[in-house]
């Protein structure tokens, strides 16, 4: 055995012992694909740096490998066009824009999606490949479709493929529209996020199939949604247990925006404490409220930014061990998200799995405990 496979049959062996892989089908592909084929040079974060500093991994540095066989995302570019390689030696800063995913979330996803044998899979999000493989593996390759959003990495990712033996159906385009020639698929699965679910896949995935997805927002708080396709361009489902969040589809990401100034505005007593936006599903129950809005800060100076408005909200700590809330604008944004929030307290602040989703063409609504409980609608 090579030291890759060696490697690689030690993490398929933590993953199964720690409960990531509960199938064999899944395990045998994670066995055989190598990921290091799909990783080559790697960014990792310079720790204390900030704003974040990374570093170039190169295939032929010390501990490369074992890196590629620890349970990690391997990050591959910045800012949509700097790549390690570009980077050579210099440390360099930047907004992650493409990875190479940690073995254990994507293997997780690919057996929450359910497909088996004869499903025909459509991957929303190429990346670096290695989760194609592992579909392509499992599944077949004429049962895969991928598709990519950027050339640069749709072109690595074609010849990572090629390399590992798997010649699976990938595309280059924006991912949201789905498949240019329609379909239909059984399943499909994104790895990226997204603000709301687009109707080409609910139309592209044939009822009674599933969608596996991550709902996202400009304040970046995620949740995993595993959907099953009722109708045409139509869905109901719930949200998955755990934290798993990923990059935000291109065309879905915030729109660039001038340098923030904090302005005057009405003030009144916050009725939560705003450290609550600092939890992994509070905060996502914010973003819910104030679907347009940037969240920044933390504990109790809180500020909400709305990119579509302007409008403004912000919290300080006051004299009295409370928060004083300042808002300005055309959306109230606190009042909002303190409704939202007050509501999951209600339900005495369940994680995300108590969450449902329903999409049809009159809209896309998440619901918390039942479908006709509290709810908020998808930025559509």
């Amino acid at each position: 055995m090579t030291t890759s496979d060696i490697l690689r049959a030690a993490l398929v062996g933590r993953l199964t012992e720690n409960g990531t892989l509960t199938d064999a089908a899944w395990a045998k592909a994670a066995t055989a694909v190598p990921r290091e084929l799909f990783a080559g040079s790697y960014f990792v974060p310079i720790e204390g740096s900030t704003p974040t500093g990374y570093r170039t991994v190169h295939p032929a540095d010390p501990g490369w490998l074992e890196g590629v066989y620890t349970d990690q995302t391997l990050i591959t570019q910045l800012d949509g066009r700097t790549s390690p390689e570009d980077a050579g030696e210099q440390s360099v800063t930047g907004a992650p824009s493409s990875s190479s995913t940690l073995p254990s979330l994507v293997l997780d996803m690919w057996q929450r999606l359910g497909a088996d044998a004869g499903h025909r899979v459509l991957e929303v999000g190429t990346g670096t490949g290695y989760s194609t493989a592992l579909g392509a593996h499992r599944l077949g390759d004429r049962n895969i479709t991928s598709i990519e959003y950027d050339p640069l990495v749709a072109a690595r990712a074609a010849s990572a493929l090629r390399a590992a033996g798997y010649a699976p159906r990938l595309l280059t385009g924006d991912g949201l529209d789905g498949d240019p020639e329609g379909g239909p698929f059984d399943r499909l699965i994104a790895t990226c996020s997204v603000r709301y679910l687009p109707m080409a896949w609910l139309r592209q995935v044939e009822p009674g199939g599933r969608i596996l997805v991550t709902l996202s927002g400009w304040s970046y708080a995620n949740a995993l949604a595993l959907l099953d396709v009722t109708g045409p361009g139509e869905a109901t489902g719930r949200f998955l247990p755990g934290y798993t969040s990923f990059m935000i589809a291109r065309p879905h990401d915030r729109p660039p925006r001038p340098v923030l100034a904090l302005l005057p505005g009405e003030e009144r007593a916050s009725r939560i404490d705003p450290a609550k936006l600092d939890t992994w599903t509070g905060s996502w129950v914010a973003q819910l409220a104030a679907p347009s809005a940037e969240r920044m800060g933390s504990g109790g100076n809180q500020i909400l930014s709305d990119v579509a408005t302007g409008s403004q909200a912000r919290t300080v700590p006051d004299a009295a061990g409370g928060w004083t809330v300042v808002q300005r604008g055309p959306l109230r944004l606190w009042d909002r998200v303190e409704t939202a929030i007050e509501a999951w307290q209600g339900a005495g602040e369940p994680q995300q799995d108590a969450f449902g989703i329903t999409v049809s063409a009159a809209g896309q609504r998440v619901w918390l405990g039942s479908a006709d409980g509290p709810g908020w609608d998808l930025p559509v």
